[in-house]
């Protein structure tokens, strides 16, 4: 018989490594369900405590060139002192406690109360003791800082801007003299040469929506601008860049905790624009007359003939775009820039409409003479007013108009030097001529838009053939023919019309920007070139642009000449000048004074129209505003031509 072995008895090891393993799941589900069930509340505040943000950087604002590369616009760095809100708890607590009343109960209330005071001193105080240290006065207006506190906290709130390279440097002398302090550079954007081409570079305002190609939301914005008139505003997107975007991680109290950047801001391309700087500089001088100094209200245009270039566009008065980027007090503001007559902020070169007086006898004459209405060489008698004698007259029904030139004969030269109405009145009432004059009229596009200023252009007004067959009586073809009635123009229009008669009969879209470029050259982005526009041609026959150009050189060169004001020596200038009597209630009131001229007559360059309101006469107050502009011009290109041959002689 086998004897049965006894049970083995249990392994005393394994037990115990059995009971600890239990114990260490238990522990385990316990952690579990501690983490999972109990904290969990805890743990998801926490992840909202320690959310992210994401911030919008702005991206430097491309410069505005003049065509030779000359800044209107550009970037500076500006150093500014700001305080980080997250380094001062402690002291805000320190204040808190101090400011408390010892052994009183507060309410909620008044606590909140007291730990905004608190708040504000700490700020404050840092604040006063910087703007000592480095000589600037600041005060932190309160409600500022608590908007800043309950809406970016986590961001930096400035105390002071724009410092000087000797403040900056006792700054880095003093490294974390003062809690939360930091020396933060931003670009600036700046207008060296201050109000020069004001209403051509246009306003920026203040800006926080996203743009296309980058993201819609953000937590948080830094300060951008956006452009809002001229070439700020039509070229604000190429300007402007993409923005760029940072991460930010914020505690539960809404403080900066760490930063990443997620993607880097993208600068602007630079403008380059058809004006010369030199030039606009000169035309902007030449319109501070003497006659009315500071308070010119006028405009001046100077265009390449050849191209439709703008060389200059000055309108003034002008104004400083500098001062839209800061807090306009009211009174500037409704003093001076919203001033009724003064308008600075209009461009009177494109945004306004004016009467062209004489100066449309151009178009009259040139009507005439392309349907031989015109002999140039017949004279033409022109009757003595009886109720002011020496001077002449016409009679148009029974409307008596008044000329401005001695009763006499008067032959196509004469006439246009002498800027006689009765003669071109006469001209304008031969059958066939008032209709030659729309369909020129249309030719040079009066009445529309150049399309070179959105928003701040004027269309003007002409007649079309539609106005013949509306009551058109000849009392209106006769202020027609001299620049009244029906017609209004902007200077910029009449500086189009004058380059065409000067080229030959090309009708050219003016052109104010050469291109956009990259700001980085090696960035391997091309340039946009904006082409040269032929808007229309004259179809007009060159012997009669001919005779044209003669009657205006005779105006400016020979004794007599409205436009003898202009005369330089060694340049054959080419002028018309006019002078638009402005009614009301059937008295005049004021007076709109023109010249409009190109040279050198025998080769045509420039043409240079300049308009001044309630100016004394086209001769008296404009001619000579041009004739300076083309002594800037000449003086140019005497220094360009130096310069080139300096330039041949060194290669």
């Amino acid at each position: 018989m086998v004897p049965v072995n006894p049970t083995k008895p249990p392994d005393t090891q394994l037990r115990v490594l059995a009971i600890l393993m239990g114990g260490g799941f238990g522990v385990l589900l316990a952690g579990l369900w501690y983490v999972q069930v109990f904290s969990s509340k805890k743990f998801a505040d926490s992840l909202e405590d320690q959310a992210v943000r994401t911030v919008r950087l702005p991206a430097v604002r491309g410069k505005i060139l003049d065509r030779h590369g000359q800044a209107f616009a550009e970037n500076r760095p500006t150093y500014n002192v700001e305080l980080y809100l997250a380094e001062l708890g402690k002291h805000f607590q320190t204040e808190y406690v101090r400011l408390r009343p010892a052994g009183v109960r507060l309410t909620r209330a008044e606590r909140e109360s007291l730990e905004w005071a608190a708040r504000y001193n700490v700020v404050s105080n840092i604040t006063a003791q910087v703007s000592d240290w480095l000589q600037q006065p600041q005060v932190i207006d309160q409600r500022r800082f608590q908007r800043h506190y309950n809406e970016v906290r986590a961001l930096p709130i400035p105390l002071l801007q724009n410092l000087n390279p000797g403040q900056v440097a006792r700054f880095a002398e003093r490294p974390g003299v003062f809690p939360g302090l930091d020396l933060e550079i931003q670009p600036l954007r700046v207008y060296p040469h201050g109000g020069l081409a004001a209403q051509v570079l246009g306003t920026l305002t203040r800006d926080q929506s996203s743009q296309v190609e980058e993201d819609a939301f953000y937590h948080y914005r830094l300060p951008d601008w956006r452009g809002m008139t001229g070439m700020e505003g039509i070229f604000d997107v190429q300007l402007r860049g993409t923005a760029g975007t940072k991460s930010m991680t914020v505690n539960r109290l809404g403080y900066r905790q760490q930063e990443i950047m997620l993607r880097a801001p993208e600068p602007g391309n630079h403008l380059v624009l058809t004006l010369d700087f030199r030039l606009q500089r000169a035309a902007e001088a030449a319109l501070v007359t003497s006659l009315f100094g500071a308070q010119t209200r006028g405009a001046a245009v100077v265009l390449d003939v050849h191209n439709g270039d703008v060389l200059a566009m000055a309108s003034a008065p002008t104004f400083e775009p500098v001062e839209f980027m800061g807090h306009i007090a009211t009174e500037r503001w409704t003093n001076v820039l919203n001033h009724p007559v003064q308008r600075p902020m209009l461009n009177r070169a494109t945004q306004e409409n004016y009467h062209p007086g004489s100066v449309l006898k151009m178009l009259t004459g040139l009507a005439a003479l392309e349907l031989e209405r015109l002999d140039p060489k017949e004279v033409f008698n022109v009757v003595e007013d009886p109720e002011r004698p020496g001077k002449g007259c016409y009679h148009v029904g029974n409307r008596k108009v008044k000329d401005t030139v001695a009763a006499g004969p008067y032959d196509f030269k004469k006439a246009l030097m002498h800027s006689s109405n009765a003669y071109f009145i006469h001209q304008a009432l031969k059958p066939g001529v008032l209709q030659k004059m729309i369909l020129l009229g249309e030719k040079f596009h009066l009445g529309e838009r150049t399309g070179i200023l959105p928003r701040q252009e004027t269309a003007g007004e002409f007649p079309d053939q539609t106005d013949l067959l509306r009551r058109w009586q000849p009392g209106d073809t006769a202020n027609l023919a001299i620049g009244q009635g029906k017609v209004s123009v902007s200077p910029l229009q009449i500086a189009v019309m004058t380059a065409a008669i000067a080229n030959g009969g090309k009708v050219l879209s003016p052109r104010l920007v050469l291109r956009t470029e990259p700001s980085d050259p090696q960035s391997g982005d091309q340039a946009n070139e904006f082409p040269v526009k032929v808007r229309d041609e004259l179809g007009v026959k060159p012997e009669n642009l001919r005779l044209i150009h003669e009657a205006m050189l005779a105006e400016v060169e020979e004794a007599g000449g409205t436009g003898v004001g202009a005369t330089i020596r060694g340049l054959k200038i080419g002028g018309k000048t006019g002078t638009a009597e402005i009614e009301q209630g059937g008295r005049v009131v004021d007076k709109t004074t023109w010249f409009a001229s190109f040279a050198p007559v025998d080769r045509p360059k420039w043409a240079v129209v300049v308009m001044v309101e309630s100016g004394a006469s086209g001769g008296k107050t404009c001619a000579p505003i041009a004739r300076l502009i083309y002594e800037a011009l000449l003086k140019h290109e005497r220094d360009g031509g130096q310069k080139n041959a300096v330039l041949a002689q060194t290669n």
